[in-house]
């Protein structure tokens, strides 16, 4: 399987804004982006021109891309399954991502960002249902229940990342103990459910892969 191992932060920069790559560097000072470090590149562009219909809808399905940690094929494989299911193609891609088992494993805050989610996904840390989950893009459905297993309990990494349950809470379509460290999947998550991609326009990818 294809990952991105170049630099993380000069994808946000990139894209102006954050992806949340790096877990609690992301909501920092140290963020690039809070920092207003310039777009990666040779000298500062004196001139700015008006961006093509093509290059919005390319930007917003890298933003999207790059957040969840896909790369090109992968991530085209997910629209093409979208766009054949029931309803906006747009609302079940995005629902399709967050069923991601690695993005629920962070969404629950057992890991601090996807990344460091699909590692504890592929090394076998996780347990889906009770049983050996090692697949990153496997989709989880309501009532399925996520776990770290037995063995994994006390590694630093999902120890330190649940004290971000304490801070910021639990999206309205999971539901996590911390103590167990256990969740359960309470239903498949609304469009409007999943906050952080408020800024996201689904509907420029669905454009850009309908030509």
């Amino acid at each position: 399987m294809g990952r991105n191992i170049g630099p993380q932060c000069r994808l946000c920069r990139a894209e102006g804004m954050r992806l949340f790559l790096k877990g609690e560097r992301c909501r920092g000072a140290k963020c690039p982006i809070t920092r207003k470090k310039a777009a990666p590149g040779k000298g500062l562009r004196t001139r700015t021109r008006k961006q093509s219909d093509y290059a919005m809808q390319l930007r917003e399905k890298q933003r999207l891309k790059r957040m969840y940690g896909m790369l090109e094929a992968q991530f085209h494989l997910f629209f093409e399954r979208a766009s054949k299911a029931k309803g906006v193609t747009g609302e079940s891609l995005i629902q399709a991502l967050e069923r991601r088992i690695d993005n629920v494993v962070y969404r629950m805050h057992f890991a601090p960002s996807r990344k460091a989610a699909r590692q504890l996904v592929l090394h076998g840390h996780v347990r889906l249902n009770g049983r050996k989950a090692s697949v990153p893009s496997q989709l989880v459905k309501a009532n399925d229940v996520v776990s770290v297993s037995e063995r994994s309990t006390k590694l630093t990494t999902v120890m330190e990342s649940l004290k971000e349950y304490s801070r910021s809470g639990i999206v309205p379509w999971l539901e996590v103990d911390p103590d167990k460290m256990t969740g359960i999947v309470k239903a498949i998550p609304r469009r409007n459910e999943v906050t952080d991609l408020a800024d996201i326009r689904e509907q420029l990818i669905v454009e850009l892969y309908s030509k």
